[in-house]
This record gives structure tokens, sequence and C-alpha cells, in this order.
């Protein structure tokens, strides 16, 4: 039975293992916005980027408002798999290629500043939110005897000297055991991140909000959604956010904190746009060591460990990414990588959550963090790169000093408006012609007849090949009749059999399966119900 609540609480029908001790009803409860509003800031957003802005901002002794279009942490922040990692996915050896070794130390820079904030804070606000520093391992994918190991020892070996002269503490190593890593699939060397962390993300992001919620210069409404942002006024000196109930929020200043701009195209264009998908299994208390691990695979695995009752812990494994909409078999996704960590830690007992969440991945390696392209006073924060709890701690700290006129060396790096290096333009056409064959399924059909759906399950039917409808069966059977062209820019969207959700393969919007509500954008709004 899907929850008719569950797409305001998260973004998806499966529950993520930060439930397991901060249920949703846990969470505290904020009023909907009913009447036009002044404030010096205001927050579209409530997960890690808008919460850690508005911590910044509120610090200083800003006025913020925050809004939420659902409930408060109902997007991926909720989803994550709560790494906070300065071993940046996409590599210092990539960056530093694409931007040069001065922007790649700010990336290193910026990020080891934001894992270590996150400890500063929950020490602060009395948060106890698990966090710890600890090590993170790069190994190869591929077992000594096979002849690519070779190859990726090199790669790591190179990243792992490149991250050093950036001023990490790396160190590469031939070989190396990790406790716990007991399967038939022996180990690998590789390059070792040393202070790396770790945390709950829910337990930190519901006491961050919580003592927000306490100060005079801050706000928050829920359940009030964003369908404006435009700055007006004399020589377009304030912005004025429009929500979905006809209610204006008159600021100085606003930040877009919704994992992507809610807006048409520019920087939406410069991302690709990923599902990924994890899963917390049991360990028992001692069996391991407690670390990070990522393998370089394509698309790769990554490993972390947080506690689950007096005798076991979980182990979190994510993995298994492909392009949002584009690649159906949900299932066979969490199989694939059950079947690779048992064959790894052998002692690994069942497996209690399952879930999946999304990746914005920017053609040039580099998070868009500040003023959005074309405005002086509108921001936002996207382009997580696989990092987006750092990308969200450093925004809090780089938006707020934009915002007051101080000076930050991370702008440049982050800039919104930067022109993309014209060693992207071939990525850049590939993804802009891959986007566009998605329009191909105008002229597809997933089911003949309504009939041809399980209970429970979706499918698009297309009878005219230009009024296709998403049609939802519930467990009575009953249908759910709505628009499939996603309100964005009209690509037709895919059924998510595994969160019950409608997924738009153009540019990642997705929406409930059962009510059309939208619950990631760029998209503003949801699927319009057909009668």
């Amino acid at each position: 039975m899907l929850d008719p609540n569950q797409f305001i609480r998260t973004s998806g029908k499966a529950d993520p293992v930060w439930v397991h001790t901060e249920p949703y009803s846990k969470r505290p409860q904020f009023e909907k916005l009913d009447k036009d509003i002044e404030t010096d800031v205001c927050i579209i957003g409530s997960g890690i980027s808008g919460i850690s802005t508005a911590y910044e901002l509120v610090t200083r002794g800003v006025n913020v408002v925050m809004i939420e279009a659902r409930d408060i942490l109902s997007g991926e922040s909720g989803r994550t798999s709560g790494h906070l990692a300065s071993a940046l996915d996409d590599h210092y050896t990539e960056i530093a290629k694409t931007h040069g070794d001065k922007k790649a130390k700010l990336a290193a820079e910026s990020h080891s500043w934001a894992l270590d904030r996150v400890g500063e804070i929950s020490k602060q606000l009395s948060i106890e939110c698990e966090y710890r520093h600890l090590p993170g391992y790069e190994i190869s994918q591929y077992p000594r005897s096979d002849p690519h190991h070779a190859e990726e020892m090199k790669e790591l070996k190179s990243e792992a000297d490149k991250a050093k002269s950036l001023g990490l503490s790396t160190e590469f190593q031939e070989t190396f055991a990790i406790k716990g890593w007991e399967g038939k699939v022996d180990q690998r060397g590789g390059a070792i991140f040393f202070q790396q962390a770790t945390f709950h993300p829910t337990k930190y992001l519901l006491g961050v909000i919580k003592w927000l919620a306490k100060q005079p210069n801050f706000t928050c409404y829920t359940h009030t959604r964003m369908m404006s942002c435009e700055e007006k006024g004399l020589l377009n000196k304030e912005v004025k956010v429009g929500t979905l109930d006809g209610k204006t929020i008159t600021c100085k200043d606003a930040v877009e904190a919704t994992c992507v701009p809610l807006q048409k195209l520019s920087i939406v264009a410069e991302m690709e746009y990923y599902r990924t998908y994890c899963i917390a299994s049991r360990i028992p208390k001692g069996s391991y060591e407690d670390c990070l691990i990522y393998d370089l695979a394509d698309p790769y695995h990554y490993i972390r460990f947080t506690e689950c009752d007096e005798k076991d812990d979980y182990l979190v494994l994510g993995g298994a990414d492909h392009k949002v909409g584009q690649e159906g078999n949900e299932e066979a996704k969490y199989k694939e990588l059950e079947d690779w960590v048992r064959e790894r830690f052998t002692q690994l007992g069942p497996t209690d959550y399952k879930w999946s969440g999304q990746i914005f991945e920017p053609v040039d390696h580099v998070a868009f963090i500040g003023l959005n392209q074309g405005k002086k006073h509108i921001y936002v924060v996207t382009g997580d790169s696989g990092n987006g709890l750092t990308h969200g701690v450093l925004a809090g700290k780089l938006i707020a000093d934009e915002i007051q006129g101080v000076q930050n060396p991370w702008s440049g790096l982050y800039n919104p408006k930067r022109l993309p290096p014209l060693s992207t333009l071939p990525d850049m056409i590939g993804h802009d012609l891959q986007i566009n064959a998605q329009y191909k399924r105008f002229l597809q059909s997933d089911v003949k007849d309504i009939e041809d759906i399980k209970p429970c399950s979706g499918g698009v039917l297309n009878p005219t090949a230009s009024k296709p409808i998403a049609v939802y069966r519930d467990e009575n059977g009953k249908p759910h009749k709505f628009s499939a062209m996603c309100p964005h820019l009209h690509g037709v969207v895919a059924w998510n059999q595994s969160e019950k959700t409608w997924d738009c393969p153009v540019h990642g919007s997705r929406f409930g399966g059962n009510n059309g509500v939208c619950v990631m954008g760029p998209a503003k709004a949801g699927l319009a119900p057909v009668e």
C-alpha cells in the first residue's frame, strides 16, 4: 500500500536507513505561509544547503525565512549515504586538469573546511549525531591477478600524489587490509585519505533546525511551494518570491537551496542527472574497521557504517548509478549491490533498508554555488557531484559571505556564471544529444490498456502520440491518471517501480506516483491530473 503522505515526507516510497532512529514522527512541524511577509533573506529548501546557509546567516544577525514545499528535510539530504569527504568523487587529478592546480587546492580546502565545520557545529549545539573522523580508502576494483589492476593502481597513486600536493593528508600503499573484508575477493592497495569524517545526517540537520527555530531572526514555513523568484524594484534591488497559494515574500536576497534551480535551462543544461542506490545491512559490532571505502568501478561502490542497536551496526553500501528515468528494473540494482558486498563482507546479516537518491553531475566537475546566471540577488546551490553534504555545508559559508559582501577565496571556483572550459565541449554536446534522444518517448507506450498495469504499479499509456497519460493503479486497482508530460520541458516521464515515482529522463524532475506531486526539480509544479 502506498502511504498518501509518503511524498510529503520524502522523495520516494523506500525509506532510508536514517529513519531507523529518527522516524518521520520525530521531526519538527512548521506552519504553512498564509500571508505576505518581508525579510532580509528567503531560503527555498530545507536540506543541508538551506539549513547550513540559514545557520551561517542567523548567527550573523541576518533575518531569515526558510520555505519548504513539503515536510522539513523531505528531499535528498534525508536520503544520502552520509559521507563527509574531502576525497572527491571526481578526483583532484581531473579537477586540476580542467581548472588548474590553484582551483583544485581551493576545492580541497573548502571540502576539508566543510567536514570540520559539521564537527564544530554539532559540538557547539550539543548535537549527538555520530560525528567522527576516520580514514577513507580508495581501492582498485580489480584483483591483483587482473591486468587492469596495475593500471588502476597507477591512477590511484597519481590521485594520492595530487591530493597530497594540494595539502590533504594522503598516502599510497600497494597493499593494505581492511578489517571485515574477509571474503573470497582479495583486498587491494590504493590511496588512503586521512581525516575524513562521517555522521548521522538526519540527527545533525534536525538538531540544527531545532536550534534555528528558537532564534528570533529565523522563521520556517512548510507546505509552501515556491512558484516564482524574481528580482524587482529599482535596479532590481529586491526579490519577490511567489508561492503556489499566491503569497509573496519580499526580501533583499533569495537562495534556491533546492538541489537544482527551479528554472528552464542555463546551468540546468550543464549537468547530468543520476539515480544512485543504497542498502543497509546488519554487521556485528566490532567485526569491521570503521572507515569509508570507495572503488574505481564505473559506477563505483561506496561504503560507510552507522549505528543500529546493541548487537549490530549497519554497513551502508551505495552504487549502481544510472541516468534518471533511463533504465528500469530497480530491484536488479539492489541485488547487484547485495551480491557485491556479500562476496567481501561475509559476516553480514539481513538487509533492513533499500533506497535510492539523486546525484547532479556538472560537466566540469565543480558545483555551482553563488549568484545565479544573470542575477544580482538570487543565489543557487547545485551540482553536488556525489559530495552533496560537504558541498551543502561550504555553500552556507560561501553564500553568507557573498550576501554580506565578505570576500571568499572559493567564490571564483564555484561561480555559477563561469564559462565551461573548452575541454568539456565534447561531453556537453554528447550530453545534449543523449538528452534530446529521450523525447522519443512521445512515440512510445508502456502498455496498451490500463488493465495491463498491475496494482501498486504504473505505466505510460500513449494512445495519440501527443497526449501521453501516466497511470498509477493503487492496491485496489483504482487508476490515478496524470499528464505524462513533465511541466519543465515536456519530457515524457518513466515509471520507477522501486520508489513508486514518475521520473523525467530529460532533466531529472520526479513526481509522486499516486498524486503527481513534484518531489524533485527543476520542475516547479506537479503532473497535471487527467480526468
